[in-house]
């Protein structure tokens, strides 16, 4: 059966709370060294990052660039990223802060060799976005 629809709500499919739910996803983006990343890195969901044996610092780019890549975003906004580590020996991924990000939670802790972490930014104002490290 599915769900009523009164004013103007969202439902998946038909309705149907065991359905998998689905999202669209660009190519992972990618990075290797020490560098800024590109609001378009940060926006697109995933990293694969490759450090290539030494550890990276990924500075994220400016919450301007951030609102930029994402112009529909209100305060209360939210998308997450996750960056996957694929180094092989000791290269560490760690986050670097730019201007009107604000470390919600241990966003800026290294990321290890063959893990993962998850990201959730939040937009809390006008050129203005706090991470939390999810995992």
């Amino acid at each position: 059966m599915a769900l009523p629809n009164g004013a103007g709500g969202y439902q998946v499919g038909a309705g149907n709370r065991q359905e998998t739910l689905m999202s669209a996803m660009a190519a992972p983006q990618t990075a290797t060294a020490t560098a800024t990343l590109t609001a378009a890195q940060v926006v697109n969901q995933m990293l694969v990052a490759n450090p290539s044996g030494t550890a990276a610092v990924y500075t994220l780019p400016t919450a301007a660039l951030i609102d930029a890549a994402v112009p529909n975003a209100t305060v209360g906004s939210t998308f997450d990223l996750s960056i996957v580590n694929i180094g092989t020996s000791s290269g560490t991924v760690t986050l670097a802060t730019a201007t009107g990000i604000t470390d919600g939670g241990n966003a800026f802790v290294a990321v290890a060799i063959t893990s993962s972490a998850m990201f959730r930014f939040l937009k809390t104002g006008d050129a203005a976005y706090t991470v939390y490290k999810m995992a």
